[in-house]
């Protein structure tokens, strides 16, 4: 998902709406960066990935889409 599928679901009803996780199956944290070596995403959001409201999601894929070492 890029940030224009972001922009785009921003104008979407909300009954259509629900923003992917970005986990790509590879799961493990950087010692260094404290984030998922796979998805780029920290522990905390990895944990309250399925309780974040779609603008906390739509947050996240934008920090990732603005990540050059991130994946999305």
């Amino acid at each position: 998902m890029t940030l224009d599928n972001v922009k785009a679901m921003e104008k979407m009803p909300p009954s259509e709406k629900r923003l992917a996780s970005p986990c790509i199956q590879v799961c493990r944290i950087d010692s260094t960066t404290q984030r998922c070596e796979g998805c780029r995403r920290t522990l905390d959001e990895i944990a309250r990935w399925r309780s974040m409201s779609e603008t906390e999601r739509a947050a996240v894929w934008a920090r990732l889409a603005a990540d050059p070492h991130s994946p999305a």
